[in-house]
Parts: C-alpha cells; sequence; structure tokens
C-alpha cells in the first residue's frame, strides 16, 4: 500500500499525489489497489470533514484531486479489464444536484469490469434521462444525489420509465449520501447502496441474469 498516496491526498497536495501515483504506475503496482488508496484517502478526508477539522473548501478540493487521479487510472484499469462487455449501465446526476464523486467512482470501477456506461453528468433533466434510457436500452439506470430535495426527481425518472415500458428489463438503482432503505422504497428503485463494491457487483449480477 502506498502511504504516501494517502497522505498526499488528506493533504490536499495534489502535485504530490499525482507525482506518487504515477511512480506507483510506473512500479507495476496493481491499478486497482492504487485506486482502493486514492478512495482511502478520500474517506479520511470525509472523516475530517465530520469532525470539523476540514471545511467544504477542502472536501471540494480533495474532489477535484481524485478526478486527476481516476483520469490517470483510467486507462491503466481498462487495460486490465480486456474486451469482455456485460452491457450497458446508464448513470446520473439528476436535475437540481451537482455532485458526482461517488457517481464518478462508480462509473469507473463499471468500465473496469467490462460496463459500456454512459455518463450524463450532473444537473440532468428527467426526459433527457428517460429518452436516453428509451434509445440506449441499458441494463441498469443508476442516478445518485447527495441533496434529499433531488429525490422526488428520482421518483419522477423511476414512474417515467415505468411508463415507457422499461421497468421489465431495466433496472433502476439509486446512490448517494442521502440515500437509505427508506428513500429506496420511496422512488420504488430496485437496489440502493453507498457502497461502490456492492454497487458493482448489484450491476455484475444484473449482466449475469440477462
Amino acid at each position: 500500500m502506498s502511504t504516501e498516496l494517502i497522505k498526499a491526498i488528506v493533504e490536499l497536495n495534489r502535485d504530490a499525489a499525482l507525482a506518487e501515483l504515477k511512480t506507483q504506475i510506473q512500479a507495476g503496482s496493481d491499478p486497482h489497489q492504487l485506486l482502493q488508496e486514492s478512495q482511502a484517502g478520500m474517506e479520511q478526508v470525509g472523516k475530517r470533514f465530520e469532525t470539523g477539522d476540514f471545511f467544504l473548501s477542502e472536501l471540494l478540493l480533495s474532489a477535484e484531486i481524485f478526478k486527476y487521479l481516476a483520469a490517470e487510472l483510467e486507462p491503466h484499469l481498462l487495460a486490465a479489464s480486456g474486451e469482455k462487455k456485460l452491457g450497458k449501465i446508464l448513470m446520473a446526476t439528476p436535475q437540481g444536484d451537482i455532485h458526482d464523486l461517488g457517481k464518478n467512482i462508480v462509473t469507473l470501477m463499471l468500465k473496469t469490469r467490462g460496463f459500456e456506461v454512459i455518463d450524463l453528468g450532473v444537473d440532468v433533466p428527467v426526459d433527457k434521462i428517460v429518452k436516453t434510457a428509451i434509445e440506449e436500452k441499458p441494463l441498469v439506470v443508476g442516478l445518485s444525489c447527495l441533496l434529499t430535495t433531488v429525490l422526488d426527481t428520482m421518483k419522477q425518472v423511476e414512474g417515467q420509465l415505468r411508463d415507457a415500458g422499461l421497468r421489465d428489463q431495466t433496472r433502476f438503482m439509486i446512490g448517494g449520501g442521502v440515500t437509505n432503505d427508506s428513500t429506496q422504497t420511496y422512488v420504488n428503485a430496485d437496489f440502493q447502496s453507498t457502497d461502490v463494491i456492492e454497487t458493482v457487483n448489484y450491476c455484475l449480477g444484473v449482466a449475469n441474469a440477462a
């Protein structure tokens, strides 16, 4: 484990984090392990935010650092994943929310497992999500949010997917810090999690059952 990578992230030192990441890649370190270490650094930043040691500005800066690290890691992760394609996954942060860190981590991990991921980005209108789902017919539509005000939007997406006749062949999952069992029931989702590995395993299960 590269403790220096984790340390650089926690210290919010982008240059040091990138330099350590590149050193580890050149040394032949497992890119999946490096991604996990990057996530571990982010988790430590999150804990410091929760305890009041870090403020929102530090949290946002750490998210930007992670984006740089993920961009550096992505080609190495994809190269390690091989050519197997498991199907399409549609991902988005619905209109009214611009948070995307968790979504981006899940998207990257799904790509490395062989999925074709259609990432619509953040603040995406309901009609665009549903229109894309109709056109692409993904195995799973996944929505992420950090604002409770977006839960009603998620519910609208599920309803319109149902109206379009897609819910028989397309699973609907949600994630993000404000989601739980109750919100899963409220928006009528098939799956909910705030854990990246659980989410990826769910999608793998859907693909294997297809």
